[in-house]
């Protein structure tokens, strides 16, 4: 039996599964889910669990390299904007309209988590990167430009 962390086995396997520049989902209970993307319904009841709370577990087991929300975010909820931020310790979060979330990221997911979170704008993007600093840190490599800040991420 597992520990500690996330206990649920379909969102073990999916952060498991993800490869470099595929997307995951975080949403909250009105997420829209494409066909093509697997769904993780951890829903039970308003607000079980958070948007927070499951965004944070996951982003202590996944390796992501960027994290992006609905601009409305930022504007309409900034209490959650915040918390998304402080949560994202290995880049800054980027956002983009509303619109283009839906429109592009929701399309392109690989995994959508559908939490019980009645949080306005509360979806979070999360793109699967590479655990840089063991893959550049090491002699004879040299780390382009674009990679020097993810490559010396020490946590």
């Amino acid at each position: 039996m597992k520990k500690s962390g996330i206990l649920n086995k379909a969102l073990m396997t999916a952060i498991a599964d993800m490869g470099h520049t595929e997307i995951m989902v975080v949403g909250d209970v009105g997420v829209p889910i494409a066909d093509q993307a697997k769904r993780i319904d951890l829903a039970i009841s308003e607000n079980l669990p958070s948007v927070q709370h499951v965004l944070e577990l996951i982003m202590n087991e996944m390796i992501y390299e960027k994290v992006v929300v609905a601009e409305e975010q930022k504007l309409y909820n900034p209490n959650h904007f915040k918390a998304v931020s402080r949560l994202s310790d290995r880049c800054r979060v980027e956002t983009v309209s509303h619109e283009e979330l839906f429109d592009t990221y929701l399309k392109k997911a690989k995994y959508i988590v559908r939490t019980g979170g009645f949080e306005p704008w509360g979806n979070i993007v999360l793109t699967a990167g590479i655990d840089a600093p063991k893959w550049f840190q090491k002699d004879g490599v040299v780390t382009p430009d674009y990679y020097e800040e993810r490559a010396s991420y020490d946590k």
